[in-house]
């Protein structure tokens, strides 16, 4: 019989003062069978019942001639006129070009004008982060087609989806102009789950530059909530002028804690917040939100703007957000926090009745959690993130704060990314990073969710 989620729970003692962690070791697990990428080799250790498949990997020739990118990153599915749609970032930088779309290959490059790309590098140095698309058959499980859909950005770390069928990829870099560097980076880019091939490359300069990782978007508000992956990030978030229209400009604003100005949720030095602590939220406005030095967060933080611990992977729930600190924590082993928005989210009368930010979850034990990176909500519910780190995990986190474990990286010390459901919710896909493959898990899910 295939096992509940409640059989991969062992209760065990966590450091964390008030939080009882549960272990993270599967009662039952087999390695996934040998695949394409090589005859022997073994990925994922996922529980009995579940397989993986590899769809895409570094190297292969995608349908517009280019070559699949290396340093998957973070990604969404889609559904478009009934096939997945996935989005994929690569976090790469203008060098090594290997690691690129093209290759060794120069004559690749030139196929290309130079308005295709945000940084063309000036024709030597080009960025090679971006975006490639991915149109998935979940019925055959076979790949259809792949191409390149944003080139010429830098460290396209994590992004996320919008309720118009967009994939908002994120730069987790601030490099300025200069040398090589025809523009500065630090942008967000918008990219259509329905479009083909390259987009323009037109940055969303209202939302700011700052080194960011993930975005997700309230679908009853259209506001944005984004992390920043830095020791001492804020959480910010994006009133758009228009609903939907991101370009049109808008407003950015860092989250606060009512009565306690520069609030720092690290848990470092002292524990200042408490697992299951509820805490009331007002938004600082920022201005100059696109400065020439990285200091966006140092005037948040004089401001009265909240401290957290590298703010990495984001999602929006059932009407809540879910975001991981990745070495928050006294053990700095990870912190996931929930932000439950406001009835009256971005508008004058918000004050009467604040959003509440609560601390999730911090086990403050490796062998619970270590260094949680992308995440997503599951269809049942539940927390699914992945860790960056070597001999890493995905996680599962139930609305009561139980950790469990549905696979573990056995194949390399690569860390995990781009955790994400098809919209059926049968498929769940993840990147190996180091790698560059992309996975697609399927299994008996339906057993989670009634577990």
């Amino acid at each position: 019989m295939y096992p509940s989620r409640r059989t991969f729970l062992r209760q065990s003692l966590a450091v964390s003062a008030g939080f009882v962690g549960l272990s993270s070791y599967l009662t039952h697990a087999h390695a996934l069978a040998p695949t394409a990428w090589s005859p022997t080799k073994q990925w994922l250790e996922l529980p009995e019942g579940f397989t993986a498949k590899i769809i895409s990997r570094w190297g292969e020739k995608m349908s517009d001639g280019f070559f699949v990118p290396n340093r998957h990153d973070g990604m969404a599915a889609f559904d478009v006129n009934g096939q997945v749609v996935l989005i994929r970032n690569h976090e790469n930088s203008p060098t090594p070009t290997e690691f690129g779309p093209f290759n060794q290959d120069k004559a690749l490059f030139q196929k290309l004008g130079k308005t295709n790309f945000f940084d063309y590098g000036s024709g030597e140095k080009p960025g090679l982060g971006g975006t490639t698309t991915v149109v998935y058959d979940e019925t055959t499980q076979t790949v259809r087609e792949q191409y390149l859909s944003l080139i010429g950005t830098n460290r396209n770390c994590a992004g996320g989806s919008t309720p118009w069928n967009t994939w908002i990829s994120c730069e987790e870099d601030v490099t300025p102009a200069g040398d090589s560097h025809e523009t500065a980076h630090g942008y967000n880019f918008e990219v259509p789950a329905a479009g083909k091939g390259l987009v323009e490359p037109m940055p969303l300069r209202a939302m700011g530059r700052f080194n960011h990782e993930a975005v997700c978007v309230d679908p009853t508000t259209s506001i944005v909530y984004q992390t920043e992956d830095s020791g001492d990030s804020l959480i910010y978030r994006y009133l758009p002028n228009t609903p939907g229209k991101l370009h049109q400009g808008g407003v950015l604003q860092a989250l606060a804690v009512q009565e306690q100005p520069g609030l720092d949720t690290r848990n470092w030095k002292a524990r200042t917040v408490m697992v299951n602590q509820s805490l009331s939220v007002r938004w600082i406005t920022l201005d100059d939100v696109e400065p020439t030095e990285d200091d966006l967060r140092l005037r948040g933080h004089a401001a009265g703007a909240a401290l957290f611990a590298r703010g990495e992977g984001m999602w929006f729930g059932n009407n809540e957000v879910y975001f991981a600190c990745t070495n928050g924590g006294q053990e700095l082993a990870g912190q996931v926090f929930k932000y439950v928005p406001s009835p009256y989210e971005g508008t004058p009368r918000e004050k009467e009745s604040p959003g509440v930010l609560t601390l999730f979850a911090e086990p403050n034990d490796t062998d619970l959690l270590k260094s949680c990176d992308n995440l997503t909500v599951a269809p049942w519910g539940d927390v699914v993130l992945v860790e960056d780190k070597a001999n890493s995990h995905i996680r599962g986190i139930t609305p009561q704060g139980e950790i469990y474990t549905i696979g573990r990286n056995v194949g390399s010390d690569s860390e995990l990314a781009g955790a994400c459901f098809s919209p059926s919710g049968q498929t769940f896909f993840v990147n190996v990073q180091n790698e560059g493959l992309t996975l697609a898990v399927t299994g008996p899910w339906e057993k989670l969710r009634r577990a």
